[in-house]
C-alpha cells in the first residue's frame, strides 16, 4: 500500500502519464522503474492555480445528496417532456400510468430460495411467490413526537427542531411537512395505508392511493451481501440485454432472512411512488424542465457509508494502521454472510464492516469473485492482498477539531486521495456542507447535533483534509453557512451538501417529500442570485437506493459494486428542456465531471475516474467497453441555445420496453 501511494505521488507530480505504465513491483516487494531516475520532488509542482479555467461555461457545481431511493422507487412512471426514452417501469410494461400490473409485470416477479450452507451469490430452489409478501411498518414509530421526532406532532415541535440547525431560516424548510404521514399503526404488523396490502400480486406495487404521498414509511434490507444476494447474479443467466445475468429477483426473501428475527418489513422493496398521479411533485418538475439521468447508479452494493465515501474518493476505503498502510481488525468486525447452522440464509454476522475479498476462505468472497470472474470483460476485482474493505457504515476517524476517535466503531485515519485534494492542489475553492455540523464542533464531547451524519462525510476520513485546523475551516461547514454563502456571493467552485437526518429521505427517519422541500430551498437561493446562477449546476441524487427494487440494468465494475440506479437530476440553464441522459453512471462520475471541467488529474492509478467513459452499441444502457462510467457531461447541452424547445431523442430502431 505504500508502495502504491508513493507511485501515486509520483506520477501526479511528475506528470508523466507513462511512469504507472513502466512501474511494477516484482513478487518480493522490490520497486523497478525503466529509464527513470527517482526524482523527489515538491507536492506545490502541481498546485498552480486554476485561474478560474473551466472546460464547460460551468464555474460552480453544487451536489445534493439525499439518502436512500431506487430510481423506479421515484420515476416508475415518468414520461419525458422532450418525448425521450425512459428506462422505468412503464415504459418496460410492467405497470401502467395508473400504476397498476402492465402487460410484462411478471417481470418484476420475486421468488423466495433455499440457502443453508456457505452464503451463495445465486441461492438454489427458487420458487416463485403467488402473492408478494405484504408490506408492514418495520420499525416504523407509532405517532409523531415533538421530543424524539421525526416524525413531529406539532408545526411547532417541527419548527423548533429546525430552528436549532437554521436559525432564523427555519421557516424556508416547510417544517408543517414533518407533522404529515404519522404512522398510525403498531410495528411490524401489516401496512393498512397501501391499498390491497394483503393481497399484493407478486410484482411492484404503488405505495399511494389510500394516502397521500408524504407518509413515512418502512425501510428495507440494504446490506453489502443481501444486495448482491437481491440480485441474483449469474452468469448462465446472461442474455443480449442483460449481460451481467442479475435477475434481481430476491428482494423480499432476502428481505426476511437477513434480519436475525426474521421479520422484516415484507415487500416494501417492490413498493414505488406514481409521478404521472402527483407524488413526488417537485422533483417531477425539476426532471420536466431540465435533465434527468435513467441510467446513473449508487457505486456500492450497501449502505450508506461507503457510498457517501465514493463521492469523495471514488473508490473504497480500508482499515488501516492510520498511516496508508492495510491492517487486520478485531474478528468481531468481519462480516460473516453464511447462514447460521440449520438457518435459511440468516447470517451468522451481518453486524461487521469489513471484507478482505483478496482472500478466497472469507466468508462469502468467493462465490462473488466467482462471478466477477465469469463476466466476459473480466472486471478488476480492486481487491488489494491484505486489505480490509469498509463495506458497512462505521464513523469517521476524526472528530471536528482534528482529535482522532480510537473507539472500535470507527475507522483509522485513511490516506486514500479525495477529490478534495485535487481541488486544493490547482486553488480551487471547494466544501462539504452538512445539516448540524455547527452544533456538532460546538460540543466538546461530539454528541449533542442531533442529526448530523458524521460518517455521510467522505472528507471527515480524510488526513489529507482533517490534520489541519486551516483545512477543517477552509472545507467543512454547516448548511445554514451555505445560504449565507450563496446570498454573499461566496459559493465555492465545488460544493456537497447533506441534510441533518429529518429531511435527509432516509425511509423510517425521513421521507422523500422532506427531502423535496429542502433542496427546493437551496436551488433557489441558487436561481435567486442571476448571476451566480447563470454558471452554476445542481446536482441532485441519492447515496444509495436503500434496497428498494429498480429494474434497471447494472454493470458489475468490480467486487464492490455498482449497485441500483439512484435518480440523478441536474438542474442548470444548461440543462433546460426535460431531457434524459442514458449513459452509464455512478458516484465516481461526480469526480470524473470535477476532475474534466477543471482539469483536474484523477484521483488514483486504481480509482474508478480512470475508467473509460462508455460506448455503446444497439441499446445506450450498457456499454461494450465495460466496465465504463461516463462523466455526467452528457446531462448538458453546452454550444446550444439554453432555453431552446425540447427536442425528440428516440432510441431509433429499438424496442422501448428493453431497457
Amino acid at each position: 500500500m505504500r508502495i502504491r501511494r508513493i507511485k501515486d505521488r509520483l506520477v501526479r507530480s511528475l506528470a508523466i502519464p507513462i511512469l504507472s505504465r513502466i512501474w511494477r513491483v516484482t513478487p518480493g516487494g522490490t520497486i523497478l522503474v525503466a529509464g527513470l531516475a527517482l526524482i523527489q520532488t515538491s507536492a506545490a509542482v502541481n498546485a498552480e492555480p486554476n485561474n478560474g479555467r473551466t472546460e464547460t461555461p460551468i464555474k460552480h457545481l453544487l451536489v445534493i445528496i439525499g439518502e436512500n431511493q431506487s430510481f423506479d422507487h421515484v420515476f416508475a412512471t415518468y414520461r419525458a417532456p422532450s418525448d425521450d426514452h425512459v428506462s422505468n417501469l412503464l415504459s418496460k410494461g410492467i405497470v401502467d400510468i395508473d400504476g397498476r400490473p402492465g402487460h410484462n409485470f411478471a417481470a418484476g416477479a420475486q421468488s423466495s430460495a433455499v440457502e443453508t450452507g456457505t452464503f451463495q451469490l445465486a441461492p438454489g430452489s427458487k420458487q416463485a411467490y403467488a402473492l408478494l409478501p405484504p408490506q408492514t411498518t418495520g420499525n416504523l414509530p407509532l405517532g409523531g413526537s415533538d421530543t424524539a421526532g421525526p416524525p413531529f406532532a406539532t408545526d411547532a415541535g417541527a419548527l423548533a427542531w429546525e430552528t436549532m440547525f437554521y436559525h432564523q431560516y427555519a421557516p424556508l424548510f416547510d417544517p408543517h411537512d414533518m407533522t404529515i404521514g404519522t404512522n398510525p399503526f403498531p410495528k411490524y404488523v401489516l401496512d393498512g395505508r397501501i391499498a390491497n396490502v394483503n393481497n399484493l400480486p407478486n410484482g411492484p406495487f404503488q405505495v399511494t392511493g389510500l394516502t397521500p404521498y408524504d407518509f413515512y414509511m418502512s425501510d428495507p434490507n440494504h446490506g453489502f451481501f443481501p444486495e448482491w444476494q437481491q440480485a441474483d447474479c449469474d452468469i448462465t443467466h446472461a442474455t443480449a440485454d442483460n449481460p451481467s445475468g442479475c435477475l434481481n429477483d430476491l428482494f423480499p426473501w432476502v428481505e426476511a432472512t437477513r434480519n436475525a428475527n426474521g421479520i422484516g418489513s415484507g415487500g416494501v422493496a417492490l413498493g414505488f411512488y406514481n409521478v404521472a398521479h402527483g407524488d413526488v411533485p417537485y422533483f417531477h418538475a425539476l426532471a420536466r424542465e431540465y435533465t434527468l439521468s435513467d441510467n446513473y447508479h449508487q457505486a456500492m452494493r450497501g449502505p450508506s457509508s461507503p457510498n457517501w465515501n465514493f463521492f469523495g474518493t471514488a473508490d473504497e476505503i480500508y482499515f488501516s494502521d492510520g498511516y496508508g498502510n492495510p491492517a487486520t481488525p478485531d474478528a468481531s468486525l468481519i462480516m460473516n454472510p453464511n447462514p447460521k447452522p440449520g438457518a435459511n440464509n440468516t447470517p451468522i454476522n451481518d453486524g461487521g464492516t469489513f471484507v478482505n475479498c483478496s482472500d478466497l476462505n472469507q466468508p462469502g468472497v468467493a462465490t462473488i469473485r466467482s462471478y466477477i470472474a465469469s463476466l466476459p470483460y473480466h472486471p478488476d476485482p480492486h481487491c488489494v492482498p491484505g486489505t480490509y474493505y469498509h463495506v458497512a457504515s462505521r464513523h469517521p476517524a476524526y472528530f471536528p477539531d482534528g482529535t482522532i476517535d480510537t473507539l472500535p466503531n470507527a475507522l483509522p485515519p485513511s490516506s486514500v486521495p479525495t477529490i478534495g485534494e485535487r481541488l486544493s492542489e490547482k486553488g480551487i475553492s471547494w466544501a462539504w456542507y452538512a445539516g448540524g455540523y455547527n452544533r456538532y464542533v460546538a460540543d466538546p464531547n461530539h454528541t449533542a447535533s442531533p442529526g448530523y451524519c458524521d460518517n455521510c462525510n467522505p472528507f471527515q476520513f480524510s488526513t489529507a483534509v482533517m490534520s489541519t485546523a486551516e483545512s477543517r475551516a477552509a472545507h467543512l461547514h454547516d448548511a445554514e453557512d451555505l445560504i449565507r454563502d450563496i446570498r454573499n456571493g461566496k459559493l465555492p467552485e465545488v460544493a456537497f451538501l447533506r441534510s441533518e437526518d429529518a429531511p435527509s429521505g432516509h425511509p423510517d427517519s425521513s421521507k422523500l417529500s422532506s427531502f423535496e422541500n429542502y433542496a427546493r430551498v437551496f436551488i433557489e437561493e441558487i436561481q435567486s442570485q442571476p448571476e451566480l446562477w447563470a454558471h452554476t449546476a445542481i446536482l441532485i441524487t441519492f447515496d444509495e437506493g436503500g434496497g428498494f427494487w429498480d429494474s434497471g440494468y447494472v454493470q458489475p465494475v468490480d467486487f464492490f459494486g455498482d449497485g441500483v440506479r439512484v435518480p440523478a437530476i441536474v438542474v442548470s440553464p444548461y440543462s433546460r428542456g426535460g431531457h434524459v441522459g442514458h449513459v452509464y453512471a455512478d458516484h465516481a462520475s461526480v469526480a470524473k465531471f470535477i476532475e474534466r471541467n477543471w482539469h483536474l488529474d484523477t484521483l488514483s492509478s486504481r480509482s474508478r475516474d480512470n475508467l473509460p467513459n462508455p460506448i455503446t452499441g444497439r441499446n445506450p444502457y450498457i456499454p461494450v467497453n465495460a466496465p465504463a462510467i461516463g462523466d455526467l457531461m452528457d446531462l448538458f447541452r453546452f454550444g446550444h441555445d439554453r432555453e431552446d424547445a425540447p427536442r425528440k431523442n428516440r432510441l431509433d430502431g429499438q424496442n422501448h420496453d428493453r431497457d
